[in-house]
Order: C-alpha cells, then sequence, then structure tokens
C-alpha cells in the first residue's frame, strides 16, 4: 500500500473532523500540523496523536508532506495554497477555493505550471447521498434531466455562532457560505453550467447578536443576505436556487430536488453525506425511497483528500478538483453581477462532470 503524507495548516474548530477521518484511511498519513498559533498546533497534535506541530514555514518546508490541507480562514485560502503550490506540494482547501476569481485563477494557474493538483472542499457530494442521485439520473430512472430547485433558508448565523460577523462581510452571506455544496452537488448531477441569472438583496441592514460571547453587539450588513438565481446548464436543464439567511421557518422545502422527463429525484442535504434520497417516478402515485448505493454515507470530511491521494497514486484527475471549484466560486460571483448589472452572466470556465464514485467501496478505499 501506498502512503500519502498529509500535512494540516490551520487547527481551528473545523480541523477536528479531518484530523479524526484522515486517520481512519490507512493510505493517509498525517505527520504535521500547523497553525500561527502555535499553541493550538501542539494542543491538536497532542490531542490527535500527530507526531509533529510547527509554524506554517517548517511544515511547507517539510520534504516528506505530498499534500498540504489548507483550514485557514477563507481570507488567507489563497496565500496559502499559493506557497503550498510553490513548495512543490499538491493542496486541499476548505471551501470556498478563494475569495476572488483572481485569486482562484492564480491557484490553478500554477499549479498546472508545477504539474501538482489542487482539491477543494465540499467533498460531500463524494458521500452516499448524492452520489446514489448521482446513479439514479445515470441509470435513466428520472429520464432527461429538465430543471432542479435547491434551497437553503434560514434566519443567519447571530443567534448561535459565537463570532458571527464574517458571515455579514464582504465575501460572506448565504451563498458564499452554503453555495458550494449546494452548486457543487448540482454540478455533480447535471454537469457544468453555461450562464445565471441572479437577484440579490439586504433585508436588514444591522443585525444584533444574541449568541453568548458578543451578545447585543451589532453587525452592520455589508453582504446580500437573500439571492435568487437561475442556473442554465450545458446539458438544457434550468436551475432555482435560492440561499437565504433573511428567513424564518423555512427549513420545510426540499434542499434539492431534479425533475426529469420521466420522474422527479428529492436529494438529501447536500451539507451531508447520508440522507434519505426520494424517487417519484410518473407511472406512480408515490415516493419511494431508495436504498442507498454507495458508502461514505456518516460523516466522511476528508475523503476528497483520500481521492485525491488516489488520484496521485494511479495517474487520474482528483474528483473534487479545483477546476469544479472554481467553477462554482464563479457562479456565486455571477449571481451577485447579475443582480448588479441586472442582466445575465456568461460562465467563463467550465469543468468536467465529477467521475461517479464506484459502488461497493469499504472505508478507506476507492479504486
Amino acid at each position: 500500500m501506498n502512503i500519502t503524507h498529509v500535512g494540516i495548516i490551520g487547527c481551528g474548530k473545523i480541523s477536528g473532523v479531518y484530523f479524526e477521518n484522515c486517520k481512519l484511511y490507512p493510505t493517509l498519513d498525517i505527520v504535521a500540523c500547523a497553525d500561527l498559533d502555535l499553541e493550538r498546533a501542539r494542543a491538536a497534535a497532542d490531542h490527535y496523536g500527530i507526531a509533529k506541530a510547527c509554524s506554517v514555514e517548517e511544515l511547507l518546508a517539510d520534504p516528506s508532506i505530498d499534500i498540504v490541507i489548507n483550514l485557514t480562514i477563507p481570507a488567507a485560502h489563497a496565500e496559502v495554497c499559493l506557497k503550498a503550490l510553490q513548495a512543490g506540494k499538491h493542496v486541499y482547501v476548505e471551501k470556498p477555493l478563494a475569495v476572488t476569481r483572481e485569486e482562484g485563477q492564480h491557484i490553478l494557474a500554477v499549479a498546472n505550471s508545477k504539474s501538482l493538483m489542487v482539491g477543494s472542499a465540499p467533498d460531500t457530494f463524494l458521500g452516499g447521498g448524492i452520489q446514489t442521485s448521482v446513479k439514479l439520473i445515470e441509470d435513466g430512472w428520472i429520464g432527461t434531466p429538465v430543471a432542479a430547485t435547491a434551497f437553503m433558508m434560514g434566519r443567519g448565523h447571530e443567534h448561535w455562532h459565537p463570532d458571527p460577523e464574517f458571515y455579514y462581510a464582504k465575501g460572506g452571506g448565504p451563498m458564499f457560505d452554503m453555495g458550494p455544496y449546494y452548486l457543487t452537488a448540482l454540478v455533480a448531477m447535471l454537469g457544468p453550467i453555461r450562464q445565471v441569472s441572479g437577484m440579490t438583496k439586504v433585508t436588514f441592514p444591522e443585525r444584533t447578536i444574541t449568541s453568548e460571547k458578543k451578545y447585543g453587539q451589532t453587525i452592520h450588513v455589508e453582504t446580500p443576505t437573500h439571492v435568487a438565481g437561475l442556473l442554465d446548464f450545458h446539458n438544457g436543464a434550468i436551475g432555482t436556487i435560492i440561499t437565504s439567511f433573511d428567513v424564518f421557518g423555512g427549513s420545510q422545502l426540499p434542499h434539492i430536488e431534479v425533475y426529469g422527463s420521466q420522474g422527479t429525484l428529492r436529494v438529501p442535504d447536500p451539507n451531508g453525506f447520508g440522507g434519505p434520497v426520494l424517487l417519484k417516478r410518473h407511472d406512480s402515485n408515490d415516493w419511494m425511497e431508495i436504498p442507498l448505493s454507495h458508502g461514505y454515507a456518516n460523516n466522511s470530511r476528508g475523503i476528497g483528500v483520500l481521492d485525491m491521494a488516489y488520484a496521485i497514486q494511479h495517474g487520474r484527475m482528483n474528483r473534487a478538483n479545483g477546476e469544479l471549484a472554481y467553477h462554482v466560486l464563479e457562479a456565486m460571483h455571477g449571481f451577485h453581477d447579475s443582480s448588479d448589472q441586472g442582466k445575465h452572466y456568461v460562465m467563463q470556465s467550465t469543468c468536467e462532470r465529477p467521475q461517479a464514485m464506484p459502488v461497493g467501496m469499504i472505508t478507506g478505499q476507492l479504486d
């Protein structure tokens, strides 16, 4: 068995699931972790049994590390990705790939010039829920895809998150926070996007924090908090997406539905790996729950890193790849641009629809 050595940069809250899950995959070996706060890196290393806690510079200089997992804040994603690539490392970054399109393009250009791989969350579309949905579409259970809807409706983060300000600053908002999960799942099922249209608004220009840490403090909202978008896919399907921090009680809407010429598919929450998959055929009045055809239905964050390791070893493209992540990043900006400019936004990028996961893989195995 070939072992891929991994280093993690950023030991904040999200890092725990990466430390835990990557240790379940025999082909991955986390050999070091780093953080701007060295004490936090040391605490993570002690807790998860990692051999070395160090500075970012020391981690990047380690010749044994093949993949860097970048778990820094979004504003630092591009800088850290570029440093990792310049150090000769493949890099896997939490979503989004970058904050701006220019940063995303730069990451991909440097990776291409050095023949290195870029991967990006979300990797939830590799889980049993979305992959079962992909298989049903590919096997013709709903006929030809005609349309899709996607809804992420909630009241925002200030009532529960200890530091919610980022979600209302430029580069935040519901589309950039949760849109990657929904758009990545849609592209995995329907393929790349040709053009988008959007309408956006700021419903509440100021918000009051009611979570305990900063209770009573006021947030000045700098980004749209309700985004309604249309997507024109290259395969002819038309999608509708709404992401909102302005809605009370919107959770009864389906997360994603895909409508075909022969039936409808209700897709589970793309923020998770499993969940029920429901099918309603044209010749039936009832919904059927379809057993999941694929594994990785529990919280499997980090499977994108595992897939990257297999891709490096076997000379293929990784599924949660940089081109897919950039296509999603461009679409998110496109909704906002369309609203600001009052016209359709024609996508400048494209990507391959990610290769479907194989059926019957056990945990830790992909190929």
